[in-house]
């Protein structure tokens, strides 16, 4: 059984109704607040609505405000939604967005932008997409290049990189390339695979077309828009001030090391090295945990001593409990070491 309550918003000069009261849809039957009588022009638009709400559902038509006009006065009103009903119609937009996934790409997927659009327009909306694979590090966007493509993240995941900095990492059910297409210039930042990855792409024409014909998606790109603007910005601001990036074979990580000790920093030094993710942290310039791949401190230190290639980031400050935490070794010693080690294993 089809119903839905409204409820009377604002009303300027209205001969009938006030603010506050209520009219029921069931069924195609309109019923009005007791004692009142049924205004025609009301029906109209109701009837509208009604047809509105049938291919549209709760979500798509809950926030907005209708009017009603054409008498001696002017009547806004807007529908009224359980939690049960907007549960339900969540559900049952969920179910469909599955059935058509599972039907075209073999899968499921949780996204914000697909419940945002409008079921009739999701049969539509799949067939302009196409499913793609990457590779690890490979790109699906890159800084300075044209992009004129939108991406949902069905598996695996991606990181926003500004030349060195690390923007944030996305994965299944986000949506990439929406600031570079809609910006309607060329990329501002990478788009980077952390894995192997896959994604499907809608063409720029297709989700402009998508865009003019609903307000609930202008209104989700517009808010995505701003949330990771903000975020890219603040991302940014800290490699700004932490800030002391740069490549490996440009300074040596023994080098590195040394700046660090000779002005006493205290933060952690996060590298992206060949062999996987390293970290190590300084106190007043003295080390006093490390770790790289599967090694912890003293073989930490010595195996990133030997990397050539890659990159790195200091992020000034430690937590307390890092602050207390005692040295791994006499600083000189372990670089004299480490050096000793990757001398040998030249000579070797």
């Amino acid at each position: 059984m089809f119903k839905a309550i409204f409820e009377v918003y604002e009303e300027n000069n209205c001969p009938l109704y006030d603010v506050s009261e209520r009219f029921e849809l069931v069924d195609k039957v309109l019923t009005v607040p007791e004692n009142k009588q049924v205004c025609l022009i009301l029906v109209r638009e109701i009837t509208q609505i009604f047809f509105s709400l049938l291919s549209g559902g709760v979500d798509e038509n809950a926030k907005k405000i209708y009017s009603c006009s054409g008498c001696t006065g002017l009547m806004k009103f807007r529908q009224i939604v359980s939690e049960e009903q907007m549960a339900a119609s969540k559900k049952r937009l969920q179910e469909t967005i599955d059935s058509i996934m599972i039907e075209r790409f073999g899968l499921k997927i949780q996204c914000s932008l697909l419940n945002v659009i409008p079921v009739a327009q999701l049969p539509r909306f799949f067939d302009n997409c196409r499913k793609k694979s990457y590779e690890k590090d490979q790109f699906i966007i890159r800084q300075g290049e044209a992009s004129n493509s939108v991406y949902i993240i069905l598996r695996g995941g991606v990181v926003i990189e500004d030349g060195l900095v690390k923007i944030s990492y996305l994965g299944e059910g986000e949506i990439v390339g929406e600031m570079s297409y809609l910006a309607g210039s060329v990329a501002s930042n990478s788009v980077r695979c952390s894995q192997e990855t896959e994604v499907l792409a809608i063409s720029g024409k297709e989700f402009s077309k998508l865009l003019e014909r609903s307000s609930s998606i202008q209104l989700y790109m517009a808010q995505l828009l701003a949330r990771r603007l903000s975020f890219a910005n603040r991302a940014r601001a800290e490699a700004f001030e932490s800030c002391m990036s740069g490549r490996i074979n440009e300074m040596a990580p023994a080098e590195l090391f040394q700046v660090f000790h000779m002005h006493s920093k205290t933060g952690v030094l996060i590298l992206e090295l060949p062999h996987g993710d390293g970290s190590v942290s300084f106190r007043e310039g003295c080390i006093i945990n490390a770790h790289y791949n599967e090694l912890d401190n003293e073989d930490a230190i010595f195996a990133i001593l030997g990397e050539r290639e890659g990159v790195y980031k200091f992020t000034a400050g430690l937590s307390p409990q890092e602050m207390r935490a005692a040295e791994i070794g006499d600083f000189m010693g372990l670089l004299m070491e480490g050096v000793k080690r990757i001398d040998e294993g030249a000579s070797m």
